[in-house]
């Protein structure tokens, strides 16, 4: 009892400590790391520039849907119009350490909230509570500080974030990209702009507000013209890959999905005692994305037992693949790699044939 004791008091010891070294670490900012940047691109519509390629900067990030990539450097161009816009923080000052998310808690002196303070910092000018909780769903690589999960704020990191926070068709209650490839960009800006109240019909429209659809027009063309040829095969990888995280997978399932080149996005799991056994994929999912998906799981050591399309119409899940558990389904044989290969089609008749077979066989080893 009494080691039991010193343990919780050590825990809670080294915890305060970190604890205290954080906050005192909020009060005292590092002057030199805080630095005026550059003033922000003013927009005149009678002599901008748009031939200025330095006005709109590509991402840092990787591959991707390109019409969400335009996107986020639409939003960027009116968040964070500098010179340096993944270091910037609220007022236009910057941050040279993009290991965490600044956090530094600045006063608004003008505009609607005007007497709070805010914390928006980096290319989409996250507030650090919304950076933590979309960086748990988003992030491609988690760390750790002590007892809790650690994000990197790099370029990268930010853009990677923010391109599965926009792909989410879920958390939206809209395809924000099939939305954006019928050219319906002012409905898109409508609903973006509760988040990011810049975008022109928010509370804090500014001078590049209304110029936003020139811009996107103007973004979405570079990044059409990187693709060239690819552009119909980079169109099928706007399939977005959900999983349920739970720690009887011991990170396998995490790693082998994030080695693919998905958004994958994680979401609050339900069966927590139960390994990764099945997958589930939407009408619109191409079946070779479903096998390659399967494939790597296997390959992984990951037992599927089930691999079969929703069995209703999940809202906004036409381009879907989940990877969970399914806790009725334990028993039977898992696919093996050339069961996966060999397949030209997944139903859900399969699995009750495959439950059904087990259930003969176990009958007749009893027997």
């Amino acid at each position: 009892m009494l080691f039991k004791r010193l343990i919780f008091l050590s825990i809670l010891i080294v915890s305060f400590i970190s604890f205290f070294q954080i906050f005192k670490g909020k009060l005292n900012l590092n002057k030199q790391q805080l630095t005026k940047l550059n003033a922000p691109n003013q927009y005149n519509s009678d002599n901008y520039n748009y031939d200025d390629g330095e006005k709109w900067p590509r991402l840092a990030m990787k591959g991707g849907d390109p019409y969400i990539r335009a996107l986020m450097r639409t939003i960027s161009a009116s968040e964070s119009n500098y010179a340096q816009p993944y270091h910037v923080v609220y007022t236009g000052k910057k941050v040279s350490n993009l290991r965490k998310h600044p956090d530094w808690c600045i006063k608004i002196v003008v505009g609607p909230n005007k007497g709070n303070c805010s914390t928006a910092a980096g290319r989409y000018q996250m507030l650090s509570n919304t950076w933590y909780l979309m960086a748990k769903r988003y992030h491609p690589q988690r760390g750790w500080s002590l007892f809790w999960a650690s994000y990197s704020f790099e370029p990268k990191y930010q853009d990677a974030v923010v391109h599965g926070w926009l792909s989410d068709r879920k958390y939206w209650k809209a395809d924000i990209p099939g939305l954006l490839r019928k050219g319906k960009l002012n409905q898109v800006l409508r609903l973006l702009s509760s988040t990011w109240t810049s975008l022109g019909y928010g509370i804090e429209t500014n001078s590049m507000s209304r110029n936003l659809p020139t811009v996107y027009q103007e973004v979405l063309q570079d990044e059409l013209s990187l693709l060239g040829d690819n552009f119909s095969q980079k169109q099928e990888n706007s399939v977005v890959v959900e999983y349920f995280p739970k720690d009887v997978d011991n990170g396998v399932v995490e790693k082998a999905l994030r080695s693919l080149d998905y958004q994958v996005i994680l979401l609050p799991t339900l069966t927590v005692d139960v390994p990764s056994n099945s997958i589930w994929f939407g009408s619109k999912v191409n079946i070779e994305h479903v096998k390659l998906v399967a494939e790597t799981l296997i390959s992984s050591g990951v037992k599927i037992r089930a691999i079969r399309p929703f069995n209703k119409k999940v809202e906004f899940a036409d381009l879907l693949i989940q990877v969970g558990a399914d806790p009725e389904i334990q028993n039977i044989p898992s696919f093996t790699l050339e069961e996966v290969r060999s397949k030209s089609s997944f139903s859900r008749g399969d699995l009750f044939l495959n439950r059904e077979v087990h259930a003969l066989l176990y009958s007749h080893k009893k027997w």
